[in-house]
């Protein structure tokens, strides 16, 4: 009978341990039920690419038969033979220009048709696996719930040790609400890599579109009977925007100094401001893993070489391209693979798909608008598959970059911000476009924040003394912001 008392106190604190067990138990149950992601909508598969007219536009496109006009005899024949002798050439390049759109429409319609396919099946898959973790953790919660029904079968009466098989199970269950934390989070960060990609194809698409309503209202216009008019405004608009043939050639070197005298002074204006050719070396480093197990590299502007060297070291074959003949002759005698010319019509001799990667240092500054399209055009088509483009430039951003760097060199066109190259690469129809900043300004040129004494900390203007801290050091950190940044950017993107 002694023994009651204490049986009946040992059968209490069993009590009491099981409920405190207990509520724990709920607890972490309700706090994994909280944790169970939520997984985001994703957006709709994109629409296939519209080639309905590609049909009626290259039917429409031909304006002048294949074997030319036929006059005919007589006196109206010869009527027609010098009518046709002022507005044949007019009808001639509006042909030539019909025929060449229509051909860059139709090599971009399969491209285009594979990446909303492609684009499809990344959606898909994505789908699939936000349905693959619901149901891992519908599953999840069914098997915590089924814990404690499973102990009470096994040991109805828990002994004193149950607060540490609750603590264990407590902090399994943590472990398991942060795993699935973890895939959550690594989800949303695929979903954000996702979305970027859909943002780059749509950039793409729309501007394959933008040119196929341009060429269908052009072609409207013609089969409606405005062929003379609009001809006419069409070709004085197409010299004003696009420029003939001819005329991104002559503007071309309008800011090189391609003569011999202008060559030989432009060598000295590097030497002196750019900087020593090892410290540009060391600069170009930090691109040569861009191009690692790369072929037939183009690097234009090579200047003095320095890429070159770079490349040649890492074991990667490449080429230089530059319009000064003096640094042509620089890079020669170190023996380095370098031709002289520029860069379009020397794209413009290469064959498609030619190419395993092309960079260029410094150089897209120096290039007119329609040029420099021009270019960013050619090197896509001449470019293989998985090969990337890198471009680096000043950064006008910068201010001090471009005050102090940008203006001092006369042959320098316009200067070109970060997220206008960027879209350029995107509307030509490169992917994966990123921006990389190089050249940090120092950190000891910078302002300075002011720092508080500990004589000012005790004095009585402490409240006031911290405003004007903290208002100067603000004012600092925005012009440091603007002012001293990085020098110099590159924008990397890759041909699919």
């Amino acid at each position: 009978m002694s023994d009651d008392p204490l049986s009946v106190t040992g059968e209490k604190r069993l009590k009491l341990e099981r409920e405190r067990i207990d509520r724990q138990y709920n607890d972490a149950l309700t706090a994994l039920d909280h944790a169970l992601q939520q997984f985001p909508k994703l957006p709709a598969s994109p629409a296939a690419p519209d080639d309905s007219l590609i049909t009626r536009l290259n039917e429409l496109a031909r304006l002048v038969p294949e074997g030319g006009i036929d006059c005919g005899v007589g006196w109206r024949g010869r009527i027609r033979r010098f009518v046709w002798q002022f507005i044949g050439p007019v009808f001639q390049r509006q042909h030539d220009f019909n025929l060449a759109l229509i051909d860059h429409i139709n090599r971009n319609v399969e491209p285009t048709r594979q990446r909303a396919h492609a684009l499809d099946k990344v959606l898909t898959a994505i789908r699939d696996s936000f349905a693959s973790q619901a149901f891992f953790q519908h599953k999840l919660m069914l098997y915590a719930q089924q814990i404690t029904p499973y102990v009470n079968t096994k040991q109805p009466i828990m002994p004193l040790s149950v607060h540490e098989f609750g603590t264990g199970l407590a902090a399994g269950l943590d472990a398991v609400g942060d795993e699935i934390q973890i895939r959550a989070e690594a989800n949303i960060v695929r979903e954000r890599r996702f979305e970027a990609r859909v943002e780059e194809l749509r950039a793409t698409v729309g501007a394959l579109q933008q040119k196929l309503h341009l060429l269908t209202r052009q072609l409207e216009q013609q089969e409606v009977g405005k062929v003379g008019t609009s001809t006419k405004s069409r070709s004085s608009h197409r010299q004003v925007t696009l420029g003939t043939e001819a005329s991104p050639r002559s503007k071309l070197t309008e800011g090189q100094l391609s003569t011999a005298d202008g060559a030989f002074k432009y060598v000295g204006f590097e030497d002196q401001f750019r900087g020593a050719p090892e410290e540009i070396r060391a600069r170009m480093n930090e691109y040569a893993p861009d191009f690692t197990g790369a072929v037939d590299v183009l690097d234009v502007g090579c200047g003095r070489g320095e890429f070159l060297d770079v490349l040649k070291e890492h074991g990667v074959p490449a080429r230089g391209l530059d319009i000064n003949p003096e640094m042509v002759k620089v890079c020669r005698m170190r023996g380095l693979d370098v031709v002289e010319g520029d860069v379009v019509s020397y794209l413009e001799g290469l064959d498609d798909g030619s190419l395993g990667g092309l960079f260029s240092a410094q150089v897209v500054e120096h290039l007119r608008p329609e040029y420099l399209m021009r270019l960013i055009e050619l090197s896509y088509q001449k470019l293989r598959p998985g090969s990337k483009i890198v471009l680096e430039t000043i950064n006008p951003a910068c201010w001090v970059a471009f005050f102090d760097g940008y203006i001092r060199d006369i042959t320098h066109a316009q200067p070109l911000h970060p997220d206008t190259l960027t879209y350029l690469l995107h509307a030509t129809g490169f992917q994966g476009a990123t921006i990389r900043y190089s050249a940090p300004y120092p950190e000891h040129a910078k302002l300075q924040k002011v720092a508080v004494s500990d004589r000012s900390k005790n004095s009585n203007d402490t409240d006031e003394l911290a405003s004007l801290t903290v208002a100067f050091n603000d004012a600092a950190d925005k012009i440091n912001s603007f002012l001293f940044t990085h020098l110099d950017y590159a924008v990397i993107a890759e041909r699919l």
